[in-house]
């Protein structure tokens, strides 16, 4: 299937790991021309070589002007953005009677304020040309919290409630706002999350893989290039009427509709 990526350009966040570097390889190796991102310039650079078509940009999304400067530096190495995929780590897990302000105020600056920023960056051109496609890699704790990761949980709705609000407003436009949720993918944050449970009771981190797969209907962890294979047909010329969703990509995981 053509996806009619050929002459579009993407921002992908934090872009060199994970599930941001597999939607960065499924949009280059479907045409488009992709800006890997990371907090090391370096590590950008050496991840887009890997890739066709692609060029790194080292910026700290987190920092006061981050938003800003990779908005910048992103045009003007490649010009206007037609995609922009959303995407950061989340905050550490925790439990929701022990957040505090601090936290509440941390979880906003890693998950909600750098989003919206670059959002208002890259939306007058693709108003001006109608077309655009935003997606948010997130998390399956938008329709289900997961519990130990009350933080995350309070960002990450947060954010897709307002990509929700703002898929209806741009629509007319041309352009679309998803978010894809990934339930457990094989990757170091997961692996992250897991050596913290194990580390809360006390068993072996293959305990808690094991019965974490014992949940999943597919029977095992997700493959992040699966998950990147949808990224980009989200972000791609064949899903223009679908807007305003968050599609879970969770081997089944979560047991509602």
């Amino acid at each position: 299937m053509d996806l009619g990526l050929t002459q579009r350009t993407a921002l992908v966040c934090a872009s060199t790991s994970g599930l941001g570097l597999a939607t960065a390889r499924a949009l280059c190796e479907d045409g488009a021309r992709v800006v890997v991102t990371s907090r090391s310039g370096e590590r950008a650079e050496e991840v887009a070589t890997t890739l066709p078509n692609a060029i790194g940009i080292g910026c700290d999304l987190v920092a006061a002007d981050g938003a800003a400067r990779l908005f910048g530096e992103s045009t003007k190495r490649v010009g206007k953005i037609d995609i922009l995929v959303l995407n950061g780590p989340g905050p550490a897990p925790g439990r929701a009677e022990d957040v505090d302000v601090a936290g509440v105020d941390s979880a906003v600056a890693t998950l909600v304020k750098p989003q919206v920023q670059l959002v208002r960056s890259v939306l007058p051109a693709m108003q001006a040309q109608r077309w655009g496609r935003i997606l948010s890699i997130s998390s399956t704790s938008v329709v289900a919290p997961i519990s130990s990761l009350a933080l995350s949980n309070l960002g990450r709705a947060a954010l897709a409630g307002y990509l929700k609000t703002l898929a209806s407003e741009v629509a007319p436009h041309g352009i679309t706002v998803n978010s894809l949720l990934p339930g457990r993918i094989a990757t170091p944050r997961a692996r992250q999350i897991n050596e913290a449970a194990a580390a809360r009771s006390g068993v072996p981190v293959a305990d808690v893989e094991q019965s974490s797969v014992g949940e999943i209907p597919a029977g095992r962890y997700g493959e992040p290039d699966e998950f990147g294979a949808v990224a980009a047909f989200l972000c791609s010329g064949r899903a223009s009427y679908v807007t305003g969703v968050a599609l879970r990509c969770d081997g089944g995981l979560v047991p509602t509709l």
